[in-house]
């Protein structure tokens, strides 16, 4: 059976009658998926439950009267015929909504650039370094917002979004480019180690306070479980309990109060370390390469802005200082 082409348009006539529009929500959720070729990669970069996405997708597909993608293959997501005309429009669609936000914000605030960044970046690195910015282009302002997912970006109407993705969707781009790659280790405040040095006998661990970060079961990868560092450090399969965080910064400001030992990224815990307020408690030779990565990602419609390019540019550079001085 054919099924004809979907298509959806900005193009709307006036004519008295009331218009029967598509689910806006459920456009944004086909495009991420259909990008991603993923539900689960769409639920996280739209700071969604798979569950949601997939709600939306229903809704837009009853809407349409048209699936949108077929069964899950080894590579992933397929769309449909009708899946991939729709992919199509959306994009077109979504670059035209782009271009008129940024008419319009270039209208009203053509020198200040807003920018999302996640709170563990903001507070630990780049609230240091962001005046050194300033001081040097002072013509250009900059507006920080806290923003953990593309969902509170969109919501703070940013033009940069510094995102946190794993390293198969990390990848450079015409309106993407990949900044910090990490290792994860062992830091604590230096008061608690033994000559505020790392342990010389790793087993020695296993005396110390963890600090747990996340929901207990969640799988953020095995560089943050503290169960996969003691069976690889041979202390067996079970971590030992303790405090449990929700997040990041507050598994570093755990450590940094001397509360016990935190799993830290070598981006975040950089300065910490430099001032003393943390210090390794294993040797590097045991370090894990993070799953996800840094990048800074801007709408197309701001590929040839002049500020976006200084910022992305002076991002990397302190990015790159960073990879000379470890």
């Amino acid at each position: 059976m054919t099924v004809a082409p979907v298509h959806v348009s900005m193009n709307f006539i006036h004519t008295g009658i009331m218009r029967s529009l598509p689910p806006f929500d459920g456009l944004v959720a086909f495009e991420a998926a259909a990008r991603h070729r993923s539900i689960t990669l769409a639920a996280t970069e739209l700071g969604l439950t798979q569950s949601a996405v997939s709600h939306r997708l229903r809704k837009l597909e009853t809407y349409l009267g048209a699936k949108l993608f077929n069964h899950r293959s080894g590579t992933g997501l397929s769309p449909t015929t009708a899946g991939a005309s729709l992919l199509t429009e959306t994009v077109g669609l979504l670059d035209e909504l782009a271009m008129l936000r940024a008419r319009y914000r270039a209208a009203a605030q053509p020198a200040v650039l807003k920018v999302g960044v996640g709170a563990a970046l903001s507070h630990y690195w780049l609230v240091r370094r962001l005046p050194g910015f300033l001081a040097r282009h002072g013509d250009v302002g900059v507006e920080l917002f806290v923003a953990e997912s593309e969902a509170q970006a969109r919501a703070a109407d940013v033009d940069l979004q510094v995102l946190w993705l794993p390293k198969t969707v990390a990848r450079a781009s015409s309106t993407q480019r990949v900044l910090f790659r990490e290792r994860v280790f062992p830091v604590a405040m230096p008061r608690l180690l033994p000559r505020s040095r790392a342990l010389h006998n790793v087993r020695d661990l296993a005396n110390y306070p963890i600090i747990h970060k996340g929901r207990a079961g969640r799988d953020d990868g095995a560089e943050w479980s503290w169960p996969a560092w003691f069976e690889r450090l041979g202390l067996g399969a079970a971590a030992p309990g303790g405090m449990r965080v929700d997040t990041i910064s507050l598994a570093l400001a755990a450590a940094i109060a001397g509360a016990g030992v935190a799993l830290g990224r070598s981006l975040l815990v950089h300065d910490a370390l430099a001032d003393r307020r943390l210090t390794r408690v294993l040797a590097a030779e045991w370090d894990m390469p993070s799953s996800k990565v840094h990048v800074v990602r801007w709408p197309a419609v701001l590929s040839a802005d002049p500020r976006v390019k200084l910022f992305t540019g002076w991002l990397a550079g302190e990015a790159a200082l960073l990879s000379e001085s470890d």
